[in-house]
């Protein structure tokens, strides 16, 4: 089982460089719902995400069907 982030991987670069630039984002989740909002940080299973209202939801990254960023 992984224990720590594997920063060779492309998404996880990718998802680092969202949190950092605190850029806007889109979040579609497999049941169909999009939540978007800043990237405030991610573990091995989930991520946090800030709407513009200041509601945070911990995503689960399994539930994710895909990131984009806006703008």
């Amino acid at each position: 089982m992984l224990t720590e982030f594997d920063t060779s991987l492309p998404s996880v670069r990718q998802v680092q460089n969202l949190i950092k630039e605190t850029s806007q984002v889109e979040v579609k989740l497999s049941t169909g719902d999009v939540i978007s909002g800043k990237i405030l940080w991610q573990d091995l299973q989930c991520m946090l995400v800030q709407d513009s209202s200041g509601q945070k939801v911990t995503i689960w990254k399994q539930a994710i069907a895909y990131i984009k960023p806006l703008g």
